[in-house]
Protein backbone atom coordinates (compact mmCIF):
# COMPACT_ATOMS: atom_id res chain seq x y z
CA UNK A 1 0.00 0.00 0.00
CA UNK A 2 3.27 2.41 1.23
CA UNK A 3 4.78 1.81 -2.16
CA UNK A 4 1.26 2.35 -4.40
CA UNK A 5 1.08 5.73 -2.25
CA UNK A 6 4.70 6.33 -3.37
CA UNK A 7 3.88 5.76 -6.97
CA UNK A 8 0.60 7.69 -6.92
CA UNK A 9 2.36 11.00 -5.60
CA UNK A 10 5.38 10.77 -8.05
CA UNK A 11 2.85 10.39 -10.88
CA UNK A 12 1.23 13.22 -9.87
CA UNK A 13 4.55 15.34 -9.37
CA UNK A 14 5.63 14.36 -12.70
CA UNK A 15 2.16 15.46 -14.28
CA UNK A 16 2.54 18.96 -12.59
CA UNK A 17 5.88 19.20 -13.21
CA UNK A 18 5.05 18.83 -17.18
CA UNK A 19 2.56 21.45 -16.57
CA UNK A 20 3.88 24.17 -15.18
CA UNK A 21 6.78 23.71 -18.04
CA UNK A 22 4.47 24.67 -20.58
CA UNK A 23 3.29 27.35 -18.47
CA UNK A 24 6.66 28.46 -18.25
CA UNK A 25 6.84 27.94 -22.26
CA UNK A 26 3.46 30.06 -23.17
CA UNK A 27 5.05 32.62 -19.76
CA UNK A 28 8.22 32.56 -22.09
CA UNK A 29 5.98 33.15 -25.24
CA UNK A 30 4.06 36.11 -23.75
CA UNK A 31 7.41 37.79 -22.89
CA UNK A 32 8.31 37.75 -26.54
CA UNK A 33 5.03 39.18 -27.64
CA UNK A 34 5.53 42.16 -25.22
CA UNK A 35 8.64 42.56 -26.26
CA UNK A 36 7.62 42.65 -29.87
CA UNK A 37 4.83 44.84 -29.23
CA UNK A 38 7.74 47.97 -27.82
CA UNK A 39 9.86 47.34 -30.69
CA UNK A 40 6.90 47.47 -32.88
CA UNK A 41 5.90 50.58 -31.75
CA UNK A 42 9.69 52.44 -31.51
CA UNK A 43 9.83 51.48 -35.35
CA UNK A 44 6.52 51.29 -37.02
CA UNK A 45 4.81 54.43 -34.50
CA UNK A 46 8.18 56.85 -33.73
CA UNK A 47 6.55 59.18 -36.13
CA UNK A 48 3.83 60.06 -33.95
CA UNK A 49 5.45 60.72 -30.91
CA UNK A 50 6.65 64.21 -32.11
CA UNK A 51 2.87 64.84 -32.40
CA UNK A 52 3.24 64.43 -28.63
CA UNK A 53 3.95 67.51 -26.20
CA UNK A 54 5.47 64.70 -23.61
CA UNK A 55 7.63 61.80 -24.42
CA UNK A 56 5.77 59.73 -22.00
CA UNK A 57 4.79 57.31 -25.06
CA UNK A 58 8.27 56.47 -25.97
CA UNK A 59 9.51 56.04 -22.51
CA UNK A 60 6.44 52.82 -22.28
CA UNK A 61 7.50 51.87 -25.60
CA UNK A 62 11.25 51.03 -23.85
CA UNK A 63 9.49 50.08 -20.93
CA UNK A 64 7.74 47.27 -22.77
CA UNK A 65 10.82 46.05 -24.48
CA UNK A 66 12.69 46.21 -20.97
CA UNK A 67 9.41 44.22 -19.58
CA UNK A 68 9.18 41.59 -21.93
CA UNK A 69 12.68 40.77 -21.63
CA UNK A 70 12.39 40.37 -17.67
CA UNK A 71 9.48 37.86 -18.53
CA UNK A 72 11.19 35.89 -21.09
CA UNK A 73 14.52 35.40 -18.53
CA UNK A 74 11.56 34.80 -15.83
CA UNK A 75 10.03 31.80 -18.19
CA UNK A 76 13.74 30.54 -18.60
CA UNK A 77 14.57 30.20 -15.15
CA UNK A 78 11.26 28.76 -14.46
CA UNK A 79 11.67 26.13 -16.77
CA UNK A 80 15.19 25.02 -15.04
CA UNK A 81 13.77 25.28 -11.71
CA UNK A 82 11.09 22.81 -13.18
CA UNK A 83 13.52 20.48 -14.83
CA UNK A 84 15.67 20.55 -11.90
CA UNK A 85 13.18 20.57 -8.93
CA UNK A 86 15.16 22.46 -6.60
CA UNK A 87 12.38 23.47 -4.07
CA UNK A 88 14.29 26.83 -2.89
CA UNK A 89 14.30 27.68 -6.74
CA UNK A 90 10.99 27.31 -7.20
CA UNK A 91 9.82 28.92 -3.79
CA UNK A 92 12.14 32.22 -4.95
CA UNK A 93 10.36 31.32 -8.31
CA UNK A 94 6.77 31.44 -7.38
CA UNK A 95 7.73 34.85 -5.33
CA UNK A 96 8.67 36.72 -8.09
CA UNK A 97 5.76 35.14 -10.37
CA UNK A 98 3.88 37.09 -7.71
CA UNK A 99 5.55 39.84 -7.84
CA UNK A 100 5.39 40.06 -11.38
CA UNK A 101 1.52 39.35 -11.19
CA UNK A 102 1.20 42.34 -9.25
CA UNK A 103 2.73 44.19 -11.04
CA UNK A 104 0.77 43.44 -13.99
CA UNK A 105 -2.26 44.69 -12.46
CA UNK A 106 -0.61 48.04 -11.42
CA UNK A 107 0.42 48.26 -14.97
CA UNK A 108 -3.09 47.34 -16.30
CA UNK A 109 -4.99 49.95 -14.46
CA UNK A 110 -1.98 52.71 -15.39
CA UNK A 111 -2.14 51.66 -19.04
CA UNK A 112 -5.59 51.80 -18.96
CA UNK A 113 -5.51 55.83 -17.71
CA UNK A 114 -2.77 56.68 -19.20
CA UNK A 115 -4.43 55.58 -22.57
CA UNK A 116 -7.59 58.47 -21.78
CA UNK A 117 -4.51 61.10 -21.12
CA UNK A 118 -2.85 60.10 -24.07
CA UNK A 119 -6.32 60.85 -26.01
CA UNK A 120 -7.10 63.98 -24.41
CA UNK A 121 -3.23 65.29 -25.41
CA UNK A 122 -3.31 63.93 -28.90
CA UNK A 123 -6.98 65.86 -29.46
CA UNK A 124 -5.17 68.97 -27.79
CA UNK A 125 -2.09 69.22 -29.17
CA UNK A 126 -2.34 67.79 -32.55
CA UNK A 127 -4.46 70.65 -34.14
CA UNK A 128 -2.13 73.12 -32.44
CA UNK A 129 1.27 71.13 -33.58
CA UNK A 130 -0.43 70.97 -37.27
CA UNK A 131 -0.91 74.83 -37.68
CA UNK A 132 1.99 76.08 -36.21
CA UNK A 133 4.67 73.23 -36.98
CA UNK A 134 3.46 71.62 -40.82
CA UNK A 135 6.53 72.21 -42.92
CA UNK A 136 8.27 74.34 -40.89
CA UNK A 137 12.32 74.91 -40.72
CA UNK A 138 13.59 72.37 -38.34
CA UNK A 139 10.29 71.13 -38.20
CA UNK A 140 10.83 67.82 -41.03
CA UNK A 141 9.52 64.67 -38.23
CA UNK A 142 5.78 66.57 -37.46
CA UNK A 143 6.03 67.22 -41.45
CA UNK A 144 6.28 63.44 -42.10
CA UNK A 145 4.25 62.18 -38.94
CA UNK A 146 1.42 64.16 -40.38
CA UNK A 147 1.60 63.02 -43.93
CA UNK A 148 2.01 59.00 -42.37
CA UNK A 149 -1.00 59.75 -40.42
CA UNK A 150 -3.08 61.49 -43.00
CA UNK A 151 -2.38 59.13 -45.71
CA UNK A 152 -2.99 55.83 -43.05
CA UNK A 153 -5.73 56.30 -41.96
CA UNK A 154 -7.72 58.70 -44.83
CA UNK A 155 -8.20 61.90 -42.88
CA UNK A 156 -7.22 65.29 -43.71
CA UNK A 157 -6.98 67.73 -40.70
CA UNK A 158 -7.64 67.11 -36.58
CA UNK A 159 -11.07 67.91 -36.54
CA UNK A 160 -11.49 68.20 -40.58
CA UNK A 161 -9.97 69.29 -43.71
CA UNK A 162 -10.85 73.16 -42.81
CA UNK A 163 -8.25 72.91 -39.82
CA UNK A 164 -5.59 73.85 -42.47
CA UNK A 165 -6.80 76.88 -43.07
CA UNK A 166 -5.03 78.82 -40.32
CA UNK A 167 -1.99 76.82 -40.97
CA UNK A 168 1.07 78.68 -41.27
CA UNK A 169 2.69 76.52 -43.99
CA UNK A 170 -0.84 77.12 -45.93
CA UNK A 171 -1.15 81.00 -45.60
CA UNK A 172 2.60 81.48 -46.85
CA UNK A 173 3.80 81.50 -50.65
CA UNK A 174 5.41 78.09 -50.03
CA UNK A 175 2.25 76.33 -50.15
CA UNK A 176 2.11 77.37 -53.85
CA UNK A 177 -2.02 77.69 -53.51
CA UNK A 178 -2.81 74.59 -51.97
CA UNK A 179 -5.64 74.98 -49.79
CA UNK A 180 -4.86 71.35 -47.70
CA UNK A 181 -1.21 69.23 -47.75
CA UNK A 182 -1.12 67.00 -50.92
CA UNK A 183 -1.32 63.80 -48.26
CA UNK A 184 -5.30 64.77 -47.42
CA UNK A 185 -5.91 63.79 -50.90
CA UNK A 186 -7.23 60.38 -52.06
CA UNK A 187 -4.76 60.56 -55.04
CA UNK A 188 -1.26 62.00 -54.08
CA UNK A 189 -0.26 63.96 -56.82
CA UNK A 190 1.98 66.80 -57.01
CA UNK A 191 -0.20 69.66 -56.10
CA UNK A 192 -3.00 67.98 -55.88
CA UNK A 193 -4.37 69.92 -52.39
CA UNK A 194 -4.46 72.93 -54.52
CA UNK A 195 -8.08 71.55 -55.09
CA UNK A 196 -10.33 71.46 -51.92
CA UNK A 197 -13.16 69.16 -53.49
CA UNK A 198 -14.70 65.99 -51.80
CA UNK A 199 -13.91 63.49 -54.62
CA UNK A 200 -10.20 64.84 -54.19
CA UNK A 201 -10.09 65.61 -50.48
CA UNK A 202 -10.79 63.00 -47.37
CA UNK A 203 -13.69 64.91 -46.16
CA UNK A 204 -14.02 63.79 -42.69
CA UNK A 205 -16.61 65.11 -40.09
CA UNK A 206 -15.66 66.10 -36.28
CA UNK A 207 -16.32 63.02 -34.92
CA UNK A 208 -14.75 60.62 -37.11
CA UNK A 209 -11.55 62.39 -37.51
CA UNK A 210 -11.26 62.66 -33.81
CA UNK A 211 -11.71 59.13 -33.90
CA UNK A 212 -9.06 58.64 -36.85
CA UNK A 213 -6.31 60.41 -35.74
CA UNK A 214 -6.70 60.31 -31.96
CA UNK A 215 -7.65 56.86 -31.43
CA UNK A 216 -6.46 54.52 -34.29
CA UNK A 217 -2.98 55.92 -34.46
CA UNK A 218 -2.15 54.46 -31.02
CA UNK A 219 -4.51 51.80 -30.81
CA UNK A 220 -0.95 49.62 -29.37
CA UNK A 221 -1.78 51.56 -25.89
CA UNK A 222 -5.04 49.83 -25.90
CA UNK A 223 -3.44 46.47 -27.51
CA UNK A 224 -1.11 46.76 -24.95
CA UNK A 225 -3.47 46.53 -22.24
CA UNK A 226 -5.13 43.72 -23.20
CA UNK A 227 -1.92 41.69 -23.69
CA UNK A 228 -1.00 42.84 -19.71
CA UNK A 229 -4.68 41.62 -19.13
CA UNK A 230 -4.11 38.00 -20.70
CA UNK A 231 -0.27 37.33 -19.78
CA UNK A 232 -1.77 37.84 -15.92
CA UNK A 233 -4.78 35.77 -16.46
CA UNK A 234 -2.12 32.70 -17.85
CA UNK A 235 0.27 33.40 -15.27
CA UNK A 236 1.14 29.88 -13.66
CA UNK A 237 1.73 31.35 -10.47
CA UNK A 238 -1.38 30.21 -8.65
CA UNK A 239 -0.72 26.67 -10.18
CA UNK A 240 3.09 26.12 -9.37
CA UNK A 241 2.21 27.04 -5.15
CA UNK A 242 0.72 23.58 -4.33
CA UNK A 243 3.93 21.39 -5.62
CA UNK A 244 6.30 23.99 -4.33
CA UNK A 245 4.87 24.00 -0.47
Amino acid sequence: MGAYEEKKETCGTVCLKYLLFTFNFLFWLAGGVVMAVGVWTLVEKSDYISLLSSKTYAASAYILVLAGAIVMVTGVLGCCATFKEQRRLLRVYFVLLLCIFLLEILAGVLAYIYYQQLNEELKQNLRETMIEKYQQKDQDHVTRAVDKLQQEFKCCGSNSSSDWAESVWIRSRDAQSRKVPDSCCKTQTELCGARDHPSNIYKVEVRAAQQCLSQRSFTATRQTLRLFVFRAAASPSWRSSSWIT
